[in-house]
C-alpha cells in the first residue's frame, strides 16, 4: 500500500491499471448465519489478484436477517463504484441517508456479528445485530489514514417490509467497515501534492512540493479519484502548512467523466470555470501538482494539459516540471557521507560501486575535530558535525581551506548518551538538533546553521527525543521518542509563526505514530516523499527493517533484505540510490535487486539532509 516506490528510480512501473473484468469474482452474500445470539464471523474475502474485479450479488428473495447482514458486509468489500449493490440491502430511507464515503473502519479481521432478536422471533418484524471487532485504522472523509486501537461495536437494525415480506436494514452506522485483508485488496495508498506555505520571502520561484498520502479504492477509477482528492484540498493534518495553486472551488467539469491519458501519455484535465482566469505561472504550479500526483499513481502520464471549458490553460511535460517545483524524490545527491575510522567526515560518489572514500573539503574532513555524527546540507555546501563526546556541534563549509571556529552549540548532559543527537538540515538551509540532557531536554533550530539556537516548542511531546530527521519538504519532522524504556517513531508538522525580535517562532504540532506495532525503534530515515525506512523490533521479537508510511500505514513494497546489528540507517528520497547502514560489518549498502554489500569501515552514514 505504499505511495512511494522502492528502487530503480521514480518512474518504474509500479501499478497495473488494467482490470480483468472477465475474471470477476462474485460475492454471493448467501452464507448462512444463525438468527440467535451465537457468534459468527463474516468471512474475509481471500486476497485476489489485484487485477481481478470483485462484484457483489444483491439479496435473494426471502433472505433471512442474517443473510441480509452478511450479504451487506460482503458487498462493502466489492468493487461496486457507488455501493449500489450494498444499498439494495437497505430500506429506501436508510439508502438515502447512508453515507459510505464518510469513513472506512479497518478491523484486524472481518467484522464478527451477534444477532439479538427484538420481540417475538416468530411474529416480530424487527431484528437487531451487533457488529464488532478490533480496530486497526480509520480512513476519514478526506481519505486520510489514521492508526487506531480498541474495540469496535456498532448496532445494525432490520425491518421486514409488510407488503413484500423482505427483510432490509433500516438503521446502520455511517461509512463502511471491513477486515484488514479486504482493505488491502480494495484500497491503495498514493500521494497528492501541495506546496509548502512557509517559504521565505525572496526565495527562488521554485516551490517545495509536499506529499499528502491518501487512500483510494484500487479498482474504482483511481486516477479520477486522485484528481478529485487533489482539487478538494489537503488533509486536515497537513493543511496548516501547505497551499494549493488551484483557485478555491476548482473542480472537474461536470461532464469530465473518467480521466484517461492518450496514446502519447498526455492527460487532459477539464476544469470548471473557477480555474479559467489563472495566470501562466500559477497554471504551471497547478499542472505540477497534477503531474506529481498522477505520476505517483501510475507511470503512464508524461504530460498534463489543463483546460477550462474550451479554453486551453497550460500544459506541463515532465521534462519541465523541475523548473516549476522542487520535489524531494527528484533531487539527486552527489555524495554519500559518513565518519571514517579517523573520526573525519568523508564521502563516496552516490549511486556508484565506489568503496574508497575521500575526506570532504574543509575542516570537518581534516580530522582536527573528532566527530561522532554529521549532517550535510541539501545543497552539499555546508556540513554540521557533533563531537565524538556528543557535547559540541560544529558547522563548516565544504570548501578547501574552510575553517571551523567555535562550536555553535554545547550540551551540558553528563554522559554521551544524554547529549546531542545527530543533526539534520531542512529545505530552507536551517539546522535541527536535539539536546538529550535529562535536566534540560530541547529541540533546537539554528537558522542557516548559525546564530543563537531557537528552542522549538514541541506541543504534545510525551518523552525524550533520541533522534530526528527533517523531511525534504521542510514541513514534516520524524522523531524517535523514548518513554518508559520504549522508543517509538513520531511524525510532526512544523509550523512557523511571526518572527519576534528577528527570531522565528517554530512549533512541532500534532505528533502521530508512524510505527504503532514497534516498541523499540533503533534507527530511521526518510526514504521517499511520504515513506521512511525504520529499524526496530516488535514486543518479544527480533530486530527487523521495514518501510512505513508517514501516516502510520504499511507500504506494499517488500521490506529490505534482513541485516543484523544495524545501528544507523541512511536512505535518499531519490529511490534509485541504495540504502546504506552501519551494521556489525561496518558501512554496508543495498543496491536495487541485490544483497547487502560491505563498503568500508566507518559509522554514521548519511545522505544530504
Amino acid at each position: 500500500m505504499g505511495a512511494d516506490r522502492v528502487g530503480g528510480g521514480r518512474r518504474q512501473p509500479g501499478r497495473a491499471m488494467a482490470y480483468a473484468v472477465c475474471g470477476a469474482v462474485l460475492l454471493t452474500g448467501c452464507a448462512s448465519m444463525p438468527d440467535s445470539g451465537d457468534l459468527r464471523g463474516v468471512e474475509s474475502t481471500p486476497r485476489q489478484d489485484t487485477q481481478v474485479r470483485v462484484f457483489a450479488m444483491p439479496p435473494h428473495d426471502n433472505a433471512s436477517p442474517s443473510e441480509i447482514v452478511q450479504g451487506f458486509l460482503e458487498a462493502l468489500t466489492s468493487d461496486d463504484p457507488n455501493y449500489e449493490t450494498a444499498s439494495k440491502y437497505l430500506t429506501a430511507d436508510a439508502a438515502r441517508t447512508w453515507r459510505p464515503e464518510l469513513s472506512t473502519t479497518v478491523l484486524a479481521d472481518a467484522p464478527e456479528t451477534t444477532a439479538d432478536p427484538v420481540g417475538s422471533r416468530e411474529n416480530s418484524d424487527e431484528f437487531a445485530f451487533t457488529m464488532y471487532g478490533s480496530k486497526v485504522a480509520t480512513v476519514d472523509a478526506q481519505q486520510s489514514y489514521v492508526p487506531v486501537t480498541g474495540s469496535y461495536s456498532r448496532p445494525v437494525h432490520l425491518k421486514k417490509d409488510r407488503k413484500s415480506g423482505q427483510w432490509r436494514i433500516d438503521a446502520l452506522p455511517q461509512g463502511v467497515v471491513m477486515g484488514r485483508s479486504d482493505f488491502q485488496r480494495n484500497y491503495m495508498s498514493a500521494n497528492k501534492y501541495y506546496f509548502a506555505s512557509n517559504a521565505e520571502d525572496g526565495e527562488s520561484a521554485q516551490s517545495a512540493a509536499v506529499a499528502d498520502p491518501v487512500y483510494v479504492r484500487r479498482r474504482v477509477d483511481p486516477m479520477t479519484q486522485m484528481v478529485r482528492s487533489l482539487l478538494n484540498g489537503p488533509t486536515a493534518w497537513l493543511g496548516p502548512v501547505v497551499r494549493s495553486s488551484f483557485p478555491t472551488g476548482t473542480d472537474l467539469h461536470k461532464d469530465a467523466g473518467a480521466l484517461t491519458p492518450d496514446d502519447q501519455n498526455k492527460l487532459t484535465v477539464p476544469l470548471n470555470a473557477r480555474a479559467a482566469r489563472v495566470g501562466p505561472g500559477k497554471c504551471d504550479e497547478m499542472a505540477a501538482q497534477m503531474l506529481f500526483t498522477l505520476q505517483n499513481l501510475t507511470p503512464t502520464v508524461d504530460e498534463v494539459e489543463l483546460r477550462s471549458g474550451k479554453k486551453h490553460l497550460c500544459s506541463l511535460h515532465e521534462d519541465r516540471v523541475e523548473a516549476v517545483a522542487a520535489l524531494g524524490s527528484l533531487q539527486h545527491p552527489d555524495y554519500l557521507y559518513f565518519v571514517d575510522g579517523d573520526d573525519r567526515l568523508v564521502r563516496l560518489p552516490a549511486g556508484t560501486g565506489a568503496t574508497k572514500a575521500e575526506p570532504v573539503p574543509g575542516a570537518l574532513g581534516e580530522g582536527g575535530t573528532a566527530l561522532r555524527t554529521a549532517a550535510v546540507s541539501r545543497d552539499e555546501r555546508t556540513a554540521a558535525g557533533v563531537s565524538i563526546d556528543g557535547r559540541s556541534l560544529y558547522v563548516g563549509s565544504l570548501v578547501t581551506g574552510g575553517s571551523l571556529g567555535e562550536p555553535v552549540l554545547r550540551s551540558r548532559g553528563k554522559t554521551e548518551d544524554d547529549r546531542l543527537t545527530a543533526p539534520s538540515w531542512d529545505a530552507r538551509g536551517d539546522l535541527w538538533v536535539a539536546d538529550r540532557d535529562p535536566d534540560e531536554p530541547r529541540l533546537l533550530l539554528l537558522e542557516k546553521g548559525a546564530g543563537e539556537p531557537v528552542e522549538v516548542e514541541t506541543s504534545g511531546l510525551d518523552g525524550r527525543i533520541r533522534a530526528l530527521r527533517v523531511a525534504a519538504d521542510g514541513v514534516r519532522i520524524a522523531l524517535v521518542v523514548e518513554k518508559d524504556g520504549k522508543r517509538s517513531l513520531l511524525i510532526g508538522r512544523i509550523e512557523r509563526g511571526e518572527k519576534s525580535d528577528e527570531r522565528p517562532a517554530v512549533t512541532v504540532l500534532e505528533l502521530r505514530s508512524a510505527t504503532p506495532a514497534l516498541e523499540e525503534v533503533t534507527a530511521m530515515s526518510w526514504a521517499g516523499d511520504s515513506r521512511l525506512v525504520v529499524v526496530g523490533r516488535e514486543e518479544g521479537g527480533v530486530q527487523q527493517m521495514r518501510y512505513v508510511q508517514s501516516d502510520g500505514s504499511t507500504p506494499e513494497e517488500q521490506a529490505p533484505a534482513a541485516l543484523t546489528g544495524v545501528e544507523e540507517i541512511a536512505a535518499s528520497q531519490d529511490d534509485g540510490l541504495p540504502l546504506v547502514a552501519n551494521s556489525e560489518d561496518g558501512i554496508v549498502r543495498l543496491p536495487s535487486g541485490a544483497q547487502w554489500q560491505k563498503v568500508t569501515e566507518g559509522t554514521a552514514p548519511v545522505y544530504p539532509g
